[in-house]
Order: structure tokens, then C-alpha cells, then sequence
């Protein structure tokens, strides 16, 4: 863990500081520039971390199953995620080392994300910190199909703003590539476009209640929908639900930005998708405490959380700003110690850093 201590430490400190000297300072998100170099060095603290890592979850198999296979286009074409294969098809033609394999989807991964927060975050460094803390980084190194698929659908942030469906279409269709989880985005963004705590959002609170309290009934329904799909396998999936620990943080910022709804909306206007986004999130994590396979889907909605939760401090008073700012990092990092050392115990290996 020395390591992944170490990088919290650098990516907070630096990602500060680029706030800190940003080159404009405003109340709205499109005018805060965080200083370009001290991002940069965040950025690549993360990627040396995650990119030169020998171990951490899937990673094991992720390399196995480069170093094992040959991406001929019949292979790739005769499996799901065809983009995913197509980069490794790439890389090996680079090298069978599968250290490259590793260090350029986390390179990918992590710059599509931090290049996300740098424009949209009202708070750079407490957006990081609540990445890594918060269990997003991590998940990056487990995951890697799926949150390279969530970091390139993330960029579609833009067009949800905008209202150009035909191009979030087509970055979310990119997304699918690297894992086809990545299309729930699609209806997802007719909803999301919607005026926050309106009916929609009631309609959506109480079916991830109904689809809790009936889970059973609920999952036969949707496995009978992905039947003939890579993911009908999930069917007979059952290692329990998720953390509601996890559930219980990821709710906070939401509700507080509920009861500060009205300020919210004057110092970030295009909060209304963030939000909507956000909510989704929970829903799914409400919905994984039933049977964890469900919070892989909440990936896609968590990077919105970290953005959302960039704003939470400017909801209170000037004079409580303070305390609350220190209170996230506190419980956070409590939350990641918990999550990361005594739940999971983590041990951080690499062949190239050495503590």
C-alpha cells in the first residue's frame, strides 16, 4: 500500500496547487483553468501507479490472456469487446511484454478521466482525491475493459451538455467497443437531459426501491432481456451484494445537493446532468447490494459523483466551507483506509517501483 499511499499524497498535492495557481478564478466551472504542468503531474503519478503495476484484482489474467493469445483479426472477430482486442492486436505487434498492455490503458484511462474532471470539476484536487479514495482508481486496475469503456464515454459529458445525442452516440457506440455494458448510456441520456428532482427523478427513486425489495423478480426480467448476450452468463452469478457502506458515501453529495439545489444551480448551470447522472449511479449501487454484478454497471455514473461532489463545498455558507472541505478529506480517507486495508487488504506490487 506504501505505494498507493504515495500516490494519493502526490496526485492531492499537485492537483491543489494547479488550483491554486488555475488562471482564472470564478464562481463558474468554464472559467477555473487549473495550472496545466501541476495537472500534468498528477495525471502522471496516476498513470505511473496503475500503468507499472504487476498485480492488483484482474490484472493476473488480463496478462495471461495477452501473453497467451495471438490477436489474429478471426480472433478478435470471433469475440465481444472488439475494441479491446483490436488495441491488444496493436500493442503486441509493439511487444509481448504485457507491461505495455497495462501501461497504455492506464495511460488512456486516466487522461480521458482527469482531462474530463480538469473542465467540468469546481475543485480539481477534491475531485482526485475522492477518485482514488473514493475506489475508481483502483477499480481502473481491476476492471480495465470496462473503465477504459467508462473513461472514453465519460468525454461524452459534452454532448449530454449540449444536447448533441448524435455525437454522444457515437462516443458511447466507441465506449461499447471495449465493453458493449457501455450502451446502457444510451436511454440513459434521454433521462439524464431531464429537469432534476422532477417526477422522473420520484419514478426513478422508488423502482431501484421496488427493484430491491422484488430483486428476484427484477433480475428475471432483465436477464430474459440480455438473453442471447455475453452477459446472460450472469445469470447464475452469485458471490453476494456490494458494500452499502459504498452506497451510503456515494449518497451523501447527492442529497446535499438536493437540499442545496437552488444555489447549485446558480453557480454551475449544467448541473441538472450531473446530477441526473449521478442519481443513476445510486441507483445501480442501491440495486448491487442485492448481488454485486450490478455496481460494474455503476461505474459509468460514478465519475459524474466526483464532479458533482467538487461543488458540495460551495453549497454552505462561506464560514462552514472550511469544515466541510476537511470533513471530505477525513471521511474519505478513513473510507479508503477501511475499503483498502482492513476490507480488502490490498498489497500494491510492481517490477519498477521499488519502496
Amino acid at each position: 500500500m506504501t505505494i498507493l499511499w504515495l500516490n494519493l499524497m502526490i496526485v492531492f498535492v499537485c492537483s491543489f496547487f494547479a488550483r491554486y495557481f488555475a488562471t482564472n478564478i470564478e464562481q463558474l466551472p468554464e472559467k477555473i483553468k487549473p495550472n496545466k504542468i501541476l495537472t500534468f503531474f498528477a495525471l502522471s503519478s496516476l498513470v505511473a501507479t496503475s500503468g507499472l503495476r504487476s498485480n492488483i484484482g484482474d490484472t493476473f489474467n488480463y496478462k495471461n490472456m495477452y501473453m497467451d493469445n495471438d490477436f489474429t483479426l478471426d480472433y478478435i472477430l470471433s469475440e465481444k469487446d472488439y475494441g479491446f482486442h483490436f488495441l491488444q492486436m496493436i500493442l503486441k505487434y509493439l511487444s509481448d511484454d504485457p507491461q505495455i498492455m497495462l501501461f497504455t490503458t492506464a495511460l488512456l484511462t486516466n487522461s480521458l478521466i482527469v482531462i474530463v474532471i480538469y473542465h467540468y470539476s469546481r475543485m480539481i484536487e477534491l475531485s482526485l482525491y475522492v477518485y482514488i479514495t473514493g475506489g475508481l482508481f483502483l477499480v481502473s486496475m481491476n476492471g480495465i475493459r470496462q473503465m477504459l469503456a467508462a473513461a472514453i464515454a465519460f468525454t461524452a459529458i459534452h454532448y449530454l451538455v449540449k444536447g448533441d445525442f448524435t455525437r454522444y452516440f457515437l462516443i458511447v457506440l466507441l465506449a461499447s467497443l471495449f465493453h458493449q455494458s457501455a450502451l446502457i448510456l444510451l436511454p440513459v441520456y434521454f433521462i439524464a437531459r431531464a429537469k432534476p428532482w422532477s417526477k422522473t427523478t420520484v419514478v426513478i427513486i422508488v423502482f431501484s426501491g421496488l427493484a430491491v425489495i422484488g430483486f428476484d423478480r427484477f433480475t428475471d426480467f432483465l436477464f430474459v432481456a440480455l438473453e442471447n448476450t455475453q452477459y446472460q452468463s450472469y445469470e447464475n452469478f452469485d458471490e453476494g451484494g456490494s458494500n452499502v457502506l459504498r452506497t451510503v458515501v456515494a449518497s451523501v453529495p447527492l442529497f446535499i445537493a438536493y437540499v442545496g439545489r437552488e444555489k447549485l444551480q446558480v453557480i454551475f448551470p449544467k448541473s441538472n446532468y450531473i446530477v441526473n447522472m449521478s442519481l443513476f449511479g445510486i441507483v445501480f449501487m442501491l440495486i448491487s447490494t442485492q448481488s454485486w454484478i450490478f455496481a460494474r454497471v455503476s461505474i459509468y455514473f460514478e465519475l459524474y459523483q466526483i464532479i458533482l461532489l467538487s461543488y458540495v463545498v460551495k453549497l454552505f455558507t462561506k464560514k462552514d466551507e472550511k469544515l466541510i472541505y476537511y470533513g471530505i478529506l477525513i471521511c474519505y480517507f478513513i473510507y479508503y483506509y477501511y475499503e483498502n486495508v482492513i476490507n480488502l487488504n490490498i498489497m500494491y506490487r510492481s517490477d519498477f517501483l521499488k519502496w
